[in-house]
């Protein structure tokens, strides 16, 4: 096909340059014009040149209107039109522009070549195949989890021994309302017996129909027309963000309602994340027993229920992942039961950390996460272990080693763990100045550490940034594409952001603040390609120092023999350190009847 290219403008050519090339791949026959001719020696070279498409380019500027519009006068007045495509192109051109100045079709920003190469060749675009193209990804894919420092081998074992022995022949009521509920799930009505299991004001809500302050539950005509109304949309699913096929972007939701959920949800796909966290409110940890039903409330956090999880569950794209946290609270091994059963891919149990910062009693949560990862393990859900103690003070050195034993305990029980290391400014950072020099070194150095221990998957968390996040949005976006550009950097598997406005919480998230965030990330990959941060020599000794620490707090909790008391006692982080052992649930712990 002969096409001729100009371009209106005073200067401008780069796009159509690019064009030319892809067009040359085609095996189209092609002639640029150069910048800033008169429209009448352009139409003198049409009628000389017979092209079958003019394709005219033209960036912002005054009068821009005119000279295009001036141009297919005088190709229509040359009788040029016939047979011949003319199409226009350029930032500030639009669909319905091109019409109204009476052009065959226009192209935009955002234009892919493809796109425009299909149209000159009348044919439908060829969907792109490339690395990134979206489809459903295993993280623990292609790891051994060997130990790969034999010096961990011993006290990880040790310790792993004694949680399992102790945790033997015990139960709690989170334990017992998850066998009560897999009866319920595969049809028995044993709803009094989950009754019986639960505390206030759960209890009121099945027994007396009364439904807790902030809560509402949403009607089935309301669900319905929500659900006609998504698949009245045509949002598409994204490509992946990461422009190879690390790291996976996941987005953590929770804003109370799951319509609004869901609609942050398809946003988020449209803009390509791979993932979504699910994030319960911190209240429903905190009682004994589940809600049922489509709830929304008003604060941070969606209510965990069947009926929540399993209309999130609907809207989700094929290829998206999906995690539902139970790392915490009184109802971890039940959450773990019911995201299995509607169909997630992941899920979150972290004994250590939910146990000293958030809220639950130590010897409650080791009963009911040795329960959940036996869970976990049956289902085939991965879990990942976070280490946001840190967000509260306590060592890096002594949160992986948390985290090291939950992911050594979740190998010896059969699951698959994923480490979640913090990548943030946290209080020991700040108090310490591993960070005052840049933000790099510490965080190259947390990694490098887990590495040289265990052949693992690592998943930067929660979300990546925090605590260096404004509440400047643009800044905020900023910081956690930084940080992005680290992970990527350093081939982690996975990380989860935040919105924009999500860190200082005066108010609702909203979708655009998402969006924020997804696009900073996005220029963030494509700045970087793969060119990789380089961090000072100063990452090499904080590795070694962080990796001693683990090793010698392993070795500590080894020597004392009992896992529970060292969580009490300190060993994992001191209260000093703003490690709190939690009082929910307290004295819940029993002995198992059968």
């Amino acid at each position: 096909m002969r096409i001729l290219m100009v371009p209106l403008d005073p200067v401008h050519d780069v796009a159509l340059k690019m064009l030319r090339r892809e067009l040359l791949k085609n095996g189209h026959e092609v002639v640029l014009l150069p910048p800033d001719m008169k429209v009448e020696e352009v139409v003198e070279i049409c009628r000389l040149e017979k092209p079958s498409v003019i394709m005219v380019s033209r960036t912002v500027g005054y009068g821009a209107a005119e000279v295009l519009g001036r141009f297919i006068d005088l190709l229509d007045a040359a009788g040029l039109r016939k047979g011949c495509k003319v199409i226009v192109g350029g930032k500030a051109i639009t669909k319905e522009l091109a019409a109204e100045l009476g052009y065959d079709a226009g192209f935009g920003e955002g234009t892919e070549w493809e796109e425009v190469i299909a149209y000159v060749e009348g044919r439908p675009v060829k969907r792109r195949i490339c690395e990134n193209e979206r489809k459903k990804r295993d993280i623990t894919e292609g790891y051994s989890y060997r130990l790969l420092d034999e010096a961990f081998f011993k006290p990880l074992e040790d310790i792993a021994a004694q949680i399992i022995e102790w945790a033997s022949g015990k139960c709690s009521p989170g334990v017992e309302r998850a066998k009560v509920r897999e009866r319920m799930l595969s049809g028995t009505d044993a709803l009094k017996d989950y009754i019986d299991l639960c505390e206030e004001p759960v209890k009121s809500f099945y027994t007396r129909g009364e439904i807790p302050k902030k809560v509402r539950l949403v009607g089935t005509e309301e669900v319905s027309k929500f659900k006609r109304f998504i698949d009245g949309l045509t949002v598409p699913v994204g490509s992946s963000l990461a422009s190879m096929s690390k790291p996976l972007v996941f987005v953590q939701y929770g804003t109370g309602c799951p319509f609004m959920d869901g609609m942050h949800i398809k946003v988020c796909e449209a803009w390509g994340a791979d993932g979504f966290l699910h994030f319960d409110p911190s209240w429903g940890a905190r009682v004994e027993g589940l809600l049922e039903g489509v709830l929304s409330h008003e604060e941070d956090g969606t209510i965990v229920t069947l009926e929540n999880l399993k209309l999130i569950k609907s809207l989700l794209g094929e290829s998206t992942l999906w995690s539902v946290r139970a790392h915490r609270g009184l109802n971890t091994p039940e959450t773990v039961l019911l995201a299995a059963y509607v169909g997630a891919d992941l899920t979150k149990i972290n004994m250590v950390y939910g146990s000293l910062n958030g809220g639950t009693d130590p010897e409650r949560l080791l009963v009911d996460g040795v329960y959940a990862i036996r869970l976990a393990a049956r289902f085939n859900l991965p879990f990942d272990i976070p280490t946001n103690e840190e967000l509260g003070g306590v060592p890096a050195y002594k949160a992986f080693a948390g985290m090291l034993v939950v992911a050594y305990l979740g190998l010896k029980l059969g699951a698959r763990p994923i480490l979640k290391p913090l990548f943030c400014y946290s209080p020991d950072v700040m108090i310490s100045g591993y960070m005052e020099d840049n933000y790099v070194d510490y965080n190259v150095a947390k990694i490098w550490a887990l590495r040289e221990i265990i052949d693992a998957p690592i998943w930067a968390g929660e979300p990546i940034g925090f605590m260096t996040h404004t509440e400047e949005r643009v800044q905020s976006a900023l910081t956690t594409a930084l940080h992005a550009g680290l992970a990527k950097s350093l081939n982690l598997d996975a990380i989860t952001i935040a919105s924009t406005d999500e860190a200082y919480s005066r108010g609702a998230i909203t979708s655009s603040s998402r969006i924020d965030t997804l696009r900073a990330l996005k220029e963030a990959f494509r700045f970087l390609g793969e060119v990789k941060f380089e961090p000072t020599c100063r990452a090499k000794s904080f590795k070694e120092a962080i990796k001693e620490g683990i090793l010698k707090t392993l070795e500590e909790i080894a020597r004392r023999g009992d896992f529970l008391s060292s969580l009490y006692e300190g060993l994992l982080g001191t209260r000093e350190e703003g490690a709190n052992p939690g009082r929910v649930g307290r004295g819940s712990v029993s002995r198992c009847l059968v």
